[in-house]
């Protein structure tokens, strides 16, 4: 009983971390412009805990994508 009571807390722990932060594809986050600035406005703020972290290089493809995008219109 005790080991079941354990391991139901663990997984209630870990459900809670940070870890299961969702993460973003770039696609979604190309078409949500105010949630791409508040991704890379997190992970520019903290780039040594985030940076490498999947949300984070998702973030900063987008941004670069749509910095091609916007660099092509004016062009255009």
């Amino acid at each position: 009983m005790r080991e079941r009571l354990l391991s139901i807390s663990l997984l209630l722990l870990a459900a809670c971390s940070k870890d299961a932060e969702r993460v973003y594809t770039v696609d979604e986050l190309m078409t949500d412009k105010a949630l791409l600035a508040d991704v890379v406005g997190q992970c520019r703020s903290n780039p040594g805990e985030l940076g490498n972290t999947p949300k984070c290089r998702n973030a900063a493809a987008a941004d670069f994508r749509a910095r091609l995008e916007r660099m092509g219109k004016v062009g255009g």
